[in-house]
């Protein structure tokens, strides 16, 4: 027993009192455990009370127990109609182009050109996601698409991941057309392929945002979705890099959006095949607008 003993610390179990001894014990502070009111007190010299007390906070904070992790997001089913739909759309217009079964003046007809953009001509911002150079063009915007569009569809449900990434792709394309020089020209998805990145990379780390976790678990996503960015945007001799990086924007702006609180609550209520339809609707009546021009 320690004459004049402080107490610093109390409880019903004897293994706690003994493990802070031990640890007292180990930075040179002699305790002693005396039973107290139907509980086990460990006391240390008044002397040793104030450092004894600071080793004690120290310890509780270092053996704390986690707490425990966040329920998962929940996530959507059926993410695969949007990418069949994606598939069909970019298969189906090139397939008709090869084969004659469309204007032969298709590219001319839907190209994003931005002198024709700055007339008037809104619709080729979105007709010209569907249109390709070549097969590997076509494949490369297919496989990234579908791979980025399956996760934004099991976020944020199939319809409306998929009218925002048309919406968003196509928005990107249009203040391109309006603000690039009258002779610039491109066609293809990747717009709207990193539309889809920033959307899904947004949206996870919005939500992230509230959460007890380190900066790098919440800041992650959005870092790796800038690495992505950064590693497939801008490969090839003839990349369109302000596209990429618009059609990154746009989706950044919109996932983290969708992903506040209110907005999500809501979202996750939308019935998803209206959604998907209003985005096919957009593409459409761009098709529409081109062929009757």
């Amino acid at each position: 027993m320690i004459e004049t003993g402080v107490e610093v610390y109390r409880s019903s179990w004897r293994k706690d009192c003994e493990d802070r001894a031990f640890m007292l014990g180990a930075v040179g502070i002699e305790s002693a455990i005396e039973p107290r009111d139907d509980r086990l007190v460990l006391e240390v010299a008044a002397a040793d009370a104030p450092r004894a007390l600071t080793h004690l906070t120290q310890y509780e904070a270092e053996n704390r127990p986690p707490e425990p992790a966040p329920p998962a997001p929940p996530l959507h089913p059926n993410a695969w109609v949007g990418c069949a739909g994606y598939t069909a759309w970019l298969v189906g217009v090139a397939y008709a182009i090869s084969n004659g079964l469309f204007r032969l003046d298709a590219f001319h007809t839907g190209e994003l050109d931005a002198a024709r953009v700055q007339s008037g001509q809104w619709w080729r911002a979105w007709t010209a996601l569907t249109l390709h150079l070549s097969g590997p063009h076509l494949a490369s915007n297919l496989c990234f698409g579908i791979w980025f569009g399956y996760l934004a569809g099991r976020q944020l449900g199939v319809g409306v991941a998929w009218l925002l990434i048309v919406a968003g792709g196509g928005i990107a394309d249009l203040v391109e057309g309006l603000t690039a020089a009258p002779w610039h020209r491109s066609v293809g998805a990747s717009t709207a392929v990193f539309t889809a990145l920033g959307l899904m990379a947004a949206y996870t780390w919005r939500e992230r945002l509230s959460l007890r976790r380190s900066s790098v678990q919440r800041w992650g996503p959005l870092i790796a979705g800038v690495a992505l960015l950064g590693w497939l945007g801008t490969a090839g001799k003839d990349t369109d890099v302000m596209a990429h990086i618009l059609g990154f924007a746009i989706g950044v702006l919109l996932g983290a959006i969708a992903a506040l609180p209110a907005i999500r609550q809501r979202l996750h209520r939308v019935r998803q095949w209206p959604a998907g339809l209003a985005a096919i609707a957009i593409m459409a009546a761009a098709w529409a607008a081109a062929l009757a021009s």
